[in-house]
């Protein structure tokens, strides 16, 4: 679930819980404060602050403005990516987290798998997290090509990883 689907669900739980929800999302997952994200959101600060609080609840036009900010700053975070579903060991040599090849700069995002099983939760949650492509195991990716709408490429044993995600590019092409 994104971070602008929690809040929209928090809201119909309740009061507190959309506060908590609220506040995290914006201090946790947008790393912003409540002014910067007030000043985003086009609403007065003191207007957050009072949501914040529980002294203020808000209403439809200031719930779909928060909601609106909050996916649109998570768009611009994430952009294009592909998603690289590898062990911890494979993840930490990746020194680039943005590529450019044929004129595309591409974010590369990782998932770490221990298992077949997180391979594949894993997969499905990069898809659903909006990549554009995968790049995996040999031993994973004939499995995941079934059930994923995005081209898929495996890491070879050579050059490997940034082989794949060239790759990747190009099936994205």
């Amino acid at each position: 679930m994104n971070v602008a689907d929690k809040v929209i669900k928090s809201a119909f739980e309740s009061d507190e819980v959309f506060q908590k929800t609220l506040s995290a999302v914006i201090k946790e997952d947008l790393n912003l404060t409540a002014v910067d994200f007030a000043k985003k959101a086009n609403i007065p600060p003191s207007t957050l602050y009072k949501i914040l609080s529980g002294n203020r609840d808000p209403n439809i036009k200031t719930l779909r403005q928060i909601v609106k900010t909050i996916r649109d700053i998570k768009e611009s975070d994430s952009g294009e990516f592909i998603a690289v579903i590898a062990a911890r060991s494979v993840l930490d040599n990746i020194v680039e987290t943005k590529k450019k090849i044929g004129g595309r700069l591409v974010t590369i995002r990782e998932y770490s798998a221990i298992s077949m099983e997180d391979a594949i939760i894993s997969a499905v949650n990069a898809e659903r997290d909006g990549a554009k492509a995968l790049v995996c195991a040999p031993i994973v990716g004939p499995t995941v090509e079934k059930i994923l709408n995005i081209p898929v490429t495996t890491i070879a044993p050579k050059n490997s990883l940034i082989d794949a995600i060239e790759r990747a590019i190009k099936k994205m092409e």
